[in-house]
């Protein structure tokens, strides 16, 4: 039975991606310090027998016993809301933390795929964003705590692969959705979605032209596989290239959940990117790759999901979606 190690385990893609590694018939071994992730997302693998999980955090030094194959490093707030919150933890655990665990991989011999983002490519110049794009990303503003962090950690990542030959993977992840995202971090879908759950108007920050490219979950999560388990070593965008407008993606929210909220407009955030949208050209040759659900299926499943949870978890940090930057 091959191992691996899930870094950020108990957070929205982690814990799916422990889903994914149990039912491919790996041990997994989760670990998260909690400081966005939550248990509920991992708990139903708790007595699971190639289950277990460690409550650390990876900027601090790491130890696991015995042989690892593989690890995923997904340990990163990742929301807005987290990374202007805690914007020192959000520095340490792409650098430090990416450190330790590079180091862990070249120990144990492992291959180690690391998240990045398409927020390394900051508000682009180029459109759809390839992975050749260097970017156009401000280091000090608000943003760049974020940004900044995951560009360290790629350069230092593909360090390690050149200096050490270390077997290592990079995923720059576009927006993403699906069960178990958090109704109060900040980003797009889950702040339309709990507003029209509330009956709140719907709040569009700017004049609602910029553009982002949402993917479903379980697309994400096959395209990590099948990267995490191919050749290839440079960077990686794994996304939805179906763009949308934010305005008319509020028009579909208000539709999908049946509402007539009607839509507000806010001054845009400092940094907030213009458009966003991949292209998955590499992934499509490469992993013989694209995404499969529709968004019309992927919203009606989030919103599904979301219409389960209590009235406290719905109203918990409401207001604090307004000010967020969304992604």
């Amino acid at each position: 039975m091959k191992s691996v190690l899930i870094t950020g385990a108990a957070g929205f893609l982690g814990s799916h991606l422990c889903d994914r590694f149990i039912n491919e018939g790996y041990r997994v071994i989760g670990m998260d310090n909690l400081i966005t992730g939550d248990l509920k997302n991992i708990e139903h693998l708790f007595a699971h027998e190639s289950f277990s999980f460690y409550n650390h955090d990876v900027s601090s030094f790491i130890h696991v016993p015995g042989k690892l194959d593989y690890i995923l490093h997904f340990a990163s707030p990742a929301s807005p809301i987290d990374y202007l919150k805690i914007p020192i933890q959000t520095l340490k655990v792409s650098s430090l933390g990416t450190h330790n665990l590079l180091g862990l991989a070249r120990v144990k011999k492992a291959r180690i795929l690391v998240a990045s983002t398409s927020e390394v490519y900051g508000n682009p110049l180029e459109h759809p964003q390839t992975e050749e794009y260097w970017g156009n990303v401000n280091p000090v503003g608000p943003r760049g705590v974020y940004d900044e962090a995951k560009r360290f950690q790629e350069a230092m990542t593909i360090a390690y692969n050149r200096i050490h030959n270390l077997e290592t993977r990079i995923v720059r992840i576009f927006n993403t959705y699906g069960p178990r995202m958090r109704l109060n971090d900040g980003r797009v879908l889950p702040a339309f979605i709990g507003q029209a759950l509330r009956g709140e108007d719907i709040t569009i920050f700017g004049d609602g032209s910029q553009t982002r490219s949402f993917c479903f979950m379980d697309d994400l999560i096959e395209g990590i596989y099948r990267l995490l388990l191919s050749d290839y070593s440079l960077p990686m965008n794994i996304g939805n290239p179906d763009e949308i407008s934010i305005k008319d993606f509020a028009e579909e929210i208000i539709k999908l959940t049946g509402t007539n909220q009607k839509v507000v407009f806010k001054d845009l955030p400092e940094g907030d990117p213009e458009k966003r949208r991949p292209d998955i050209s590499k992934a499509k040759e490469v992993l013989g790759w694209e995404p499969k659900v529709q968004r019309s299926e992927g919203l009606k499943i989030t919103y599904d999901y979301f219409k389960q949870l209590s009235e406290e978890e719905l109203r918990k940090n409401e207001h604090k979606n307004f000010d967020a930057y969304f992604r």
